[in-house]
This record gives C-alpha cells, structure tokens and sequence, in this order.
C-alpha cells in the first residue's frame, strides 16, 4: 500500500516538475508579444544594476533562494544517497526533491515577471532549466527501473560478484592465509580456494567470520539493480506498481523498457544521472551567485569563469578527499587502506588506478590544456609578465602531473629496482631481505601535494590589483600550503606504519586535508576581480570573506559526513530486508 501510494505521489511530481517549465515558455511567449506591440515603449535599463540591490520584490527572491538550496544542497543529496543503495525511501526522497524545486521555480517565474531584466542573456536561466529536465529524467529512468525489478524480479541476478564485506575479507584472508605459497594468489591454488568455491564463500567458516557475519548484517551475494526493494508477501507481488490504472498504463508503454539493450541504456543513462546530477547542481548554483551579484559582464567574463572553474575543481577535490577519508572508494584502495584484490571486489575495481596517480594525471591534464588558455582574457594583445607566469604555472602543472604519473607506475619502480634485483640468484628468492618492503602496498606520491604547496605559495605573493585582492588571495593560497603540509604528515605516518587491513585507515591528518581544499576552493572563486570589486564597494574587508568561508565550509563537511552516514544506514537496512527474504525463500 506504501509504495502504490509513493508511485502515484511520485508521477504527480514529475508533472508538477514539468509545470513550471509550461510556464516558463508561455512567460516568453507573453514578453515576445509584449515586445511586439507597436505601442510598447523601451524601458531604459542601468546596465550597472545587480538583483542584488534590487529592493522590489526582494521576499520572492529570497524564498527562492531559500528553496533552491534547501533541494539542491539538502534534499537531493539525502535523494542520491537513497539510490545509490537502492532504498525504498528513493522515490520519497526524488518527490520531495521535485516538488520543492518545481515550487521555487515557480517562485523565480514570479520574480521575472515582476522586475526589470538587470542581466540580459545570462546563462543561469537556460542551465537551470536544463539540469531541472535531467533531473526530472533521473526520476523517471528510476520509476522505469523499479517497475523492471517489480516485473522481472529474479533478472540478471548476478551471483559471480561479492560485496566488499568484512565476512569475504576475512574468508579470502583465512584461504590465503592457508597457501604454502604467501606470494602466489588464492586463485592459484587448488580445490576450494576458487572465487565461486563453497568452501571459499560456503557455510564452513571460522569463529571470527561468523562474529562478523553477526555485526556487518547482509547477504554473500551482491545486491543489484533488479533485486526487490523490500520483503513483500504475495499478496502485494506488484509493490505500487499493482494498482490497476498505473499496472495498464506500464504494462502498454513500459513493457518495451523492461528489457534487452533499452533496459541497459535506461541503466546507463539513470547511472550517469545519478552520479552527475549534484555536480550539475553546483554549476546552476555557482551561475546563479553570478547573476545575482550581477558579475562578469562584458570581458571581465573570462576572470570570472577561470576563477569559478578552477575553485569548483578544488572544492569537488576537497570533497573527494572527505570522501576518501570516509571510506567512499575503499574498494579501489584509494581509503588509505590497502587494495582489496579482485577476489573479494572484482577484476574491475581491482586494475583501479591509485588515489595519486588520478591526481597526477588531473594535474598534468590541467597543464597541458592551459598552457594555451591563459592568454583567452587578453586574445591579440602583447603579453604581459602575467600572461608569462601563468603559463609558467601551468608548464609546472604539466611536468610536475607527468611526473607524479612516472612514480605511480609499477612498471617504471621495477625498472628502477632491476639493477639490484638482477644481481641475486633465484635461490635467494624466499630470503626476507629480497623482498618488497611494506610500504609498497600503499601508494606514497608527495608530487600533487607539492604542485599544490608551489601554487599556494606563488598565489601568496602575487601582486594584485589593491590590498584587498591580494589579502583573499593570500587566503586561498595559505589554504593550499596548509593542504600540502596535511598530505605531508598523513605520508610520514603511512610510511613509518603503513595499512595492514582492507579496511579504511582514516588518518586524522586527511580531515585538515579536506577542510583547506573546500576552504581554499572557495576563496578561489571570490578572489575573481568583479567580487573583489564588489566587496570593496561594500567596505567590507578580507576578515569578512575568510570567517564567512571557514564557517561554510565547515558546515559543508558536517552535511556530507551525515549524508553518508544516511547512505550507510540506508544499505545496511536494505541488506537486512534482503537477508530476510533469503531465508524466507529457503524456508518456503
């Protein structure tokens, strides 16, 4: 009965979303008509004006910029956190995520009509209406999805793959344990120890296994797409689904998408969505500060975009960093955790390039693609000894990310090491000083760390326009030296005890990392020279920014560590309901 409820709910939320953008287009027709009219007369516009110190109709602006951020920074991410484990909050989530939205859409479609236009042709209308329809999409490629799992409940059931518990650690430890051999893998070896062998992941287990098994609740095979959402009973087989109308209507149009390739592309598109759509929100939320403060017009659009763009980077690089620190990407040995191998999380996951060589080649991709783009703002004119020492920066980008990427590979340490491993004989192969020492199980690159202590350093003493720009960006320059110094100690630490557990390490030192990151991030964007401008037209001073972004960012970190903790909370009560039906269906 829930879930019926849930699925017409969630269909009149797609409608509702769809409204605003009915509106939007008759709103253009109106003012096209408007325009039109012989007996219109021209409005003669302050091109200087900002919506920012628009007074008239100040309230509905700021209720929509209440509501946007409550759906884009606090309900979509709980939204996404519930689908990435296949919750059955997921649909209540995705309407409370329209419905705010769609609300202040409506609220922004009142404000237009009420007010000047003060930024002709911005780019924050068309990106908002575009991320709304691909938000919109994310709902219904995820209520296509659900009917599929509801219709075609045991479909391509993967029973090959195991999830990265701590249970199949252990089970694959106490095999590997087991071998003569400590070099070869588990794979390798005889009966029982094969991925798929019972005895491998059967019933015969150690005491420790079975402790664990009672604390990390959840079944031996991995949870997929098609699997049921929750324990139902006969009786409710179709879920919401089974009311009569919605069941007629997916019946004659869905049917067509709950299978073959359609099924794969839905799968695909809803994972990119997924994935993608709180990046999108934070572009359609950064282009709306623009808009509103009524920067970048003109050429001083190119400031602004480099400085927004480049922040964004940092800022989504400290966000990943948190992550890491979670324990988010701990299957590709990026926790500061040693790599699982491919028995336990996959071939896939296990050929994952290290943490610090995607840094490095994120750096050296920045190099290479700047070089050629730091003289945009000043296209046909003479350069300048600024123009040279940024493209200074980005050649140090450029050699400093290439050579981050030499150290992680494992084939050049090999090549480095042949002179002295060339020189023993075979029969001194299992002799303890020959081999690897422990800390080249996790990666230790101090190169993006320093690029980033260099640049922090270089942006300390650049000279600025007035006292003020150079201030805020001394700043974020600081911020970025204190991010180097962080990674630093958190590698003497790796490297005097390196990681001994699948599990994450969460070093202490990774939280700062991750703090100077979003800070440092974010002073970046406000250090562009039309902010600068604006806050000295205000009188307000570096003091300002700095407290204003510490107390941001912190508050940002606090909402992603809840975020996945939800996440958390949600996997593990889906785990339980479907470790519940299992032993249901082998009592049936």
């Amino acid at each position: 009965m829930l879930r019926r409820v849930a699925f017409s709910v969630a269909t009149a939320a797609l409608l509702l979303g769809i409204l605003p953008q009915v509106a939007a287009h008759g709103d253009e027709h109106m003012e096209m008509s408007a325009h039109d009219a012989p007996h219109a007369e021209p409005q003669h516009l302050d091109q200087t004006g900002s919506y920012w110190s628009h007074s008239e109709h100040a309230v509905l602006m700021y209720w929509h910029i209440g509501l946007e951020i409550l759906a884009w920074v606090v309900v979509l991410p709980i939204a996404v956190m519930f689908s990435i484990a296949r919750s059955r909050y997921t649909l209540f989530s995705q309407l409370a995520f329209l419905t705010i939205n769609a609300l202040a859409l409506v609220l922004g479609l009142v404000y237009n009509h009420n007010t000047p236009e003060l930024y002709a042709n911005n780019a924050h209308g068309k990106t908002g209406w575009i991320i709304t329809w691909i938000a919109s999409a994310w709902v219904f490629l995820a209520i296509i999805q659900t009917y599929a799992r509801q219709s075609r409940p045991d479909a391509d059931l993967d029973d090959t793959t195991h999830p990265m518990t701590v249970a199949n650690m252990a089970r694959y430890e106490r095999v590997h344990d087991e071998l003569p051999n400590p070099s070869r893998f588990s794979n390798d070896s005889g009966q029982g120890t094969e991925r798929n062998s019972a005895s491998l992941f059967g019933h015969s287990r150690s005491p420790s296994v079975e402790s664990e098994d009672q604390q990390f609740i959840g079944p031996t095979r991995r949870y997929t797409h098609d699997d049921d959402d929750s324990f139902d009973d006969t009786s409710e087989k179709h879920g919401f689904l089974r009311r009569a109308s919605m069941e007629r209507l997916f019946s004659r149009y869905g049917a067509r998408f709950v299978a073959g390739r359609t099924l794969k592309a839905i799968r695909f598109l809803h994972l990119i969505c997924e994935r993608t759509v709180l990046v999108q929100g934070l572009v359609a939320i950064a282009s709306g500060t623009v808009v509103y403060g009524g920067i970048g017009r003109g050429g001083a659009v190119f400031n602004v975009l480099a400085h927004y763009i480049k922040g964004g980077i940092f800022f989504l690089y400290g966000l990943l960093t948190l992550g890491r620190w979670m324990g988010a990407f701990a299957d590709f040995g990026w926790a500061w955790n040693v790599k699982p191998p491919k028995e336990v999380v996959g071939r896939a996951k296990s050929a994952m390039a290290t943490a610090e060589f995607t840094e490095s080649f994120v750096i050296w991709l920045y190099g290479v693609t700047n070089v050629f783009l730091e003289h945009l703002a000043a296209w046909g004119d003479a350069w300048t000894a600024q123009d040279l020492e940024h493209v200074s920066i980005s050649v140090m980008f450029f050699g400093g990310g290439l050579l981050g990427m030499i150290v992680e590979s494992t084939k050049m340490r090999d090549l480095l090491n042949n002179a002295v491993v060339s020189s023993h004989s075979q029969a001194n192969t299992q002799n303890e000083s020959w081999q690897q020492p422990r800390h080249y199980r996790v990666s230790l690159n101090p190169l993006p760390a320093l690029i980033i202590l260099l640049l922090g350093k270089m942006m300390s003493s650049h000279h600025q326009a007035s006292m003020l720009s150079t201030m805020i960006h001394s700043q974020w320059g600081g911020m970025f030296m204190g991010f180097a110094f962080a990674r630093g100690l958190t590698y003497i630490t790796l490297y005097i005890s390196p990681p001994t557990s699948f599990l994450p390490s969460r070093p202490p030192t990774e939280i700062i990392t991750s703090f100077c990151l979003i800070a440092g991030g974010i002073t970046f964007m406000l250090s562009n020279k039309d902010t600068v401008a604006a806050l000295e037209s205000y009188d307000l001073d570096a003091m300002f920014t700095f407290t204003v972004t510490m107390g941001l960012t912190s508050l940002i970190m606090a909402w992603t560590t809840v975020t996945l903790a939800i996440k958390g909370w949600a996997s593990r009560n889906q785990s339980r309901d479907q470790h519940a039906k299992s032993h249901a269906g082998v009592l049936a």
